[in-house]
């Protein structure tokens, strides 16, 4: 989602698909372990910021600028165009340049098209670039945080100022990727099908290894850190072979990787799903049949029709309804992705490091929000039925409604994103956090600021609470968001951010002056542990119980 005007820097995009892709949760985890394994968009330089800063990466030197005491450099390629053969095709590497690169703008957009919360536009296929923010008074390597985007449809790394991170200490890189049909296209023989974005990402985090010391940064010390479709990217990571060590801790920021969808929960017409973000390859190259059978390329030799859509201009492909969100998923089954995600994790088949992983208080007041209330369309008692009933059947909807009736909320269309917050995205949060606790260092928590500021482009009355993504322009500045913050969300927003720090820089999120913040251990001699932060109040909360999982549960 974006701010309420097409701003200099967007602080988040979110999840919202027409073809919505889940996971499977299922019971508590008990702790077992396997064996095995745009047209192109300029932006003015931040205010105050001074050309001239150099710096020599491995393709050739590039030219930013200083901001205060932060150096920014934007728009440095970190893969070769991914256009004409190279479209569809795993990520090149980027042809060395003489001279010195102006780094001084941030670089293109990824295609994608304007939606309802982010009407950003690009056409630009050379577009596989990053942003570096460096911290002020560099004395020694500084710990590298790397920055995934949500979405997968829209966005940017360049709307995500770095400046507050990098002002803990932190080298701050934001990545752009390819969206949509660009990353997650699949057809049979053709290599790295439906996992396009999710290479570019690897090859960034390539970048980083190879590049960090240039601008102060420590190779041996990198966090990859995402939100929401970002996040269960991360997801992929700690399970993909092509990703080892090129990270050493993770962040997940309302992850989907474990969560499943009811039908309807995004919306009237919507049907249920039982994995959010992971298709097997047959389904991706189903995906990839259907939305682009309108673009004349239908051929029973696939190599034809991969030949025929390299040919086809971004903008008519773009022209596709929901081609793009069709595409919010990635492929698994493949050399990248070899297995299930959600498999590998619940058994330990991923890569130990340490990870910070979390939701907000309401993730999904923000779809009900954007669906209803919020653009002139009351959920109403009806609608609240209906949906109780597509979603979970009549026996069990009537279960669903004596524990989520409308007049313990103050409307109905509060009540339903209550019953899909927790149903859907505690339960699928939980269940990640149980399942990577059981092997690694897991930190959990609960973004509970429940009058964060509203900078998407939404009106009406209604009350977002703790929305998904509400919790991102605490840890990015935002020109939205910023303004409207209390003195009180100041205070939660420089804790956040030193606690974010602390744990790229150690593992932990502890430090001086930090509330105490204990590991999440579940089974029969740990205890799960949820951190809340709020303005009023940050410390321990009964996430299992706030959010009625063990109903949910039984229910299941």
């Amino acid at each position: 989602m974006t701010n309420r005007r097409i701003p200099r820097r967007k602080a988040v995009t979110v999840t919202v698909s027409v073809l919505v892709f889940t996971v499977l949760v299922g019971a508590p985890l008990a702790c077992t372990v396997r064996s095995g394994p745009a047209d192109e968009v300029r932006r003015a330089a931040p205010a105050g910021a001074a050309a001239g800063e150099t710096v020599r990466t491995d393709a050739g030197p590039v030219r930013g600028t200083r901001s205060g005491a932060h150096r920014i450099f934007q728009g440095i390629p970190y893969a070769g165009a991914p256009e004409g053969r190279h479209r569809w095709a795993p990520p090149r590497p980027v042809r060395p340049w003489k001279g010195v690169r102006d780094a001084t703008r941030p670089g293109p957009l990824c295609p994608q098209v304007p939606s309802q919360y982010a009407p950003i536009s690009s056409t630009e296929e050379n577009c596989l670039v990053l942003n570096v923010t460096t911290p002020p008074d560099q004395r020694r390597a500084a710990p590298v945080f790397v920055w995934i985007h949500g979405d997968g449809a829209v966005g940017g790394g360049s709307f995500f100022d770095g400046r507050r991170l990098a002002e803990r200490g932190l080298v701050v890189v934001t990545v752009n990727y390819r969206l949509g049909v660009f990353g997650g296209l699949a057809l049979p023989g053709l290599e790295g099908a439906g996992t396009f974005g999710l290479q570019d990402q690897q090859a960034a985090l390539t970048w980083v290894r190879n590049n960090a010391r240039a601008f102060g940064g420590d190779p041996g010390n990198v966090t990859v850190a995402g939100v929401s479709f970002g996040a269960s990217a991360i997801a992929g990571h700690l399970t993909s072979p092509a990703s080892r060590g090129l990270f050493h801790r993770a962040v997940m920021a309302s992850g989907e990787a474990m969560m499943d969808m009811p039908a309807g929960a995004m919306g009237p017409g919507v049907p249920g799903y039982p994995w959010y973000v992971w298709r097997t390859g047959r389904e991706m190259e189903d995906i990839t049949t259907e939305m682009t059978s309108s673009l004349g390329c239908r051929d029973d030799r696939p190599e034809r029709t991969l030949a025929c859509l390299r040919a086809l201009p971004v903008k008519r492909i773009l022209e596709v309804p929901h081609i793009m969100n069709a595409f919010q998923a990635f492929g698994y089954g493949n050399a990248t992705l070899p297995e299930l995600p959600p498999t590998a994790l619940r058994t330990g088949r991923f890569h130990r490091v340490p990870v910070l992983s979390g939701a907000t208080r309401d993730e999904h007041r923000t779809f009900v929000g954007m669906m209803y209330d919020a653009v002139g369309k009351p959920f109403t008692e009806a609608d609240y039925d209906r949906a109780l009933r597509t979603a979970f059947g009549e026996s069990r909807a009537k279960r669903v409604r004596a524990e989520y009736p409308t007049t313990a909320h103050p409307s109905p269309g509060l009540a339903w994103a209550a019953v899909i917050t927790d149903r859907m995205w505690a339960r699928g949060t939980q269940a990640q956090n149980d399942a990577l606790a059981c092997h690694v260092p897991l930190y959990a928590y609960e973004f509970a600021d429940r009058d964060a500021p509203m900078f998407l482009p939404l009106s009406g009355g209604f009350d977002f609470g703790a929305f998904h993504v509400a919790d991102i322009p605490y840890l990015f500045e935002d020109e939205a968001a910023d303004p409207l913050f209390t003195p009180a969300q100041r205070r939660l927003s420089a804790t956040m951010t030193g606690y974010w720090a602390a744990f790229a820089r150690t593992g932990a999120p502890r430090g001086t002056g930090l509330p105490a913040w204990l590991p999440h251990r579940p089974g029969p001699v740990g205890r799960p542990y949820t951190q809340s932060l709020a303005p009023q109040r940050i410390g321990p909360v009964d996430y299992r119980h706030e959010h009625r999982l063990d109903f949910w549960n039984r229910l299941s």
